[in-house]
């Protein structure tokens, strides 16, 4: 009897299997090498941590290096292929190769963006953006430099990949602020500000690449009045080498003789701000965009109605406000 009955539960547990894997919300981010994006995997496994039981897991990916755009779009084409996919949020690095992955891949599941978005030529393939209002971003950080040097000067934008929505809406914002009209590419005198040769600079989110950047374009023009940074990358990428090319100016910066704006509040960014090293800082919430989005893509996968954009605000830090700047 005992042996029959060892017999029929040895059965049931094979024919059982193994537990049913969870159905994955899938966040694909530009580069695993950035800790703004770790900041969204952060808020990712909060999620996870917080619905134990629930049938879906957040699945937090992307390629080793936030240069490797070809890698992000295969990793966005394998996820879609995934059977256990059930929605995706993709960081494009590149608006553009996302977009023609999704035309290729024709997704049956939903597909968001999270911190950069589409290209508004392709806004129809993906069902809503969360993140940043990049273009008010860039504008704000144009505020801050306007207002502490209303006269301008010479200026240049240092910014990411040249393919990336988000960086290039900033980029956008931080000119129309500056110049007082709406759609320039260039600054050529409008409001007083002119970029000089050789910027843009394009770093592909590199922070060494940046800061190396800024020590060229300082020796190249000794008259600069100051520098738009579009993302963090060379106050978190590399700290103490920016610390080192701005310490000598620093009584420049606490004069408003030369202006910096840069985005993001994360790493060292505030301590930096707090030593005076650069006039403010407009800051993103990373870590609430890892956390909302599995829920975002549930409703979507639920069919319920989500507001395209949602925004998560921003973090607007100076030398005087660094102690209470940061939404907790």
């Amino acid at each position: 009897m005992r042996k029959a009955l060892l017999l029929a539960f040895t059965a049931l547990a094979l024919t059982a299997g193994p537990a049913l894997a969870k159905k994955q919300l899938v966040i694909v981010v530009k580069g695993l090498d950035n800790p703004f994006f770790e900041a969204i995997n952060q808020g990712c496994q909060k999620w996870n941590k917080e619905n134990p039981d629930s049938e879906y897991e957040c699945f937090y990916t992307g390629p080793a290096s936030t240069s490797d755009e070809a890698g992000e779009a295969q990793i966005v084409q394998d996820m879609l292929g995934k059977a256990d996919t059930a929605a995706i949020a993709i960081s494009p690095s590149n608006a553009k190769l996302i977009a023609q992955t999704l035309k290729t891949a024709n997704p049956s599941v939903p597909v968001m963006t999270l911190d950069a978005d589409l290209a508004k030529e392709d806004a129809a393939l993906r069902k809503t953006y969360l993140g940043t209002d990049n273009y008010l971003m860039g504008k704000r950080i144009g505020d801050y430099m306007k207002e502490a040097k209303p006269d301008g000067g010479k200026v240049c934008s240092i910014q990411g990949n040249p393919g990336a929505d988000n960086i290039l809406r900033r980029a956008q914002g931080w000119r129309d602020s500056l110049s007082g009209k709406e759609g320039l590419t260039e600054l050529k005198g409008e409001g007083g500000w002119t970029e000089v040769a050789g910027c843009p600079v394009f770093t592909n989110d590199d922070g060494a690449k940046g800061v190396q950047a800024m020590t060229d374009i300082l020796a190249a023009n000794p008259d600069l009045a100051g520098f738009g940074i579009m993302g963090g990358w060379p106050l978190f990428g590399a700290p103490q080498p920016y610390r080192d090319l701005f310490k000598p100016i620093a009584d420049k910066i606490a004069k408003n003789e030369f202006v910096i704006g840069a985005a993001d509040t994360i790493g060292d960014e505030v301590a930096i701000a707090k030593e005076g090293l650069v006039t403010a800082l407009v800051g993103q919430r990373p870590f609430e965009m890892g956390y909302k989005a599995p829920s975002v893509m549930m409703d979507l996968i639920a069919g319920k109605p989500v507001e395209d954009p949602v925004f998560t605000g921003l973090d607007e830090c100076t030398k005087d406000t660094v102690d209470t700047c940061i939404q907790k």
